[in-house]
């Protein structure tokens, strides 16, 4: 019976507005899978796939690592955000030595905005009904 062969696997999460994302990083080639999709399918925008890459760019590791990511909850921006805050937590297990790195380039604080609630006598959370003097 052949032994079976364990293979490295370092994981992360990240979260961003609703959205939360499971990262999964193994030694690889750099394919990156996103919800069983590859990344340039999921998201629409360039912009958003730079977001998603940045924490490899910022540590020099583009196409060391191949990326799986279950990612929900939220829309293309919010989820982008989580996917990056995931892959940072996921490398600094890979390595401390990104540490410095990817904390100068803030890829490591969890964004704290979020939608503000609607308030009672307004129209939304700051929006006041139309003011009329008669």
């Amino acid at each position: 019976m052949a032994a079976k062969k364990k293979t490295v696997r370092y994981i992360g999460t990240g979260r961003r507005k609703s959205s939360v994302a499971r990262v999964y990083l193994t030694p690889g080639k750099g394919e990156i899978l996103v919800n069983g999709k590859t990344l340039n399918e999921y998201l629409p925008l360039e912009t958003l796939r730079m977001v998603v890459r940045s924490p490899f760019e910022v540590t020099e590791t583009v196409g060391q690592f191949d990326v799986k990511i279950n990612v929900y909850g939220g829309g293309y921006s919010g989820q982008s955000g989580a996917m990056r805050h995931g892959i940072a937590r996921a490398l600094l297990q890979a390595s401390d030595d990104y540490r410095p790195k990817l904390k100068a380039a803030g890829f490591l604080t969890r964004d704290p905005r979020a939608k503000e609630r609607k308030k009672y006598g307004l129209k939304g959370a700051r929006r006041a009904p139309q003011f009329s003097k008669r």
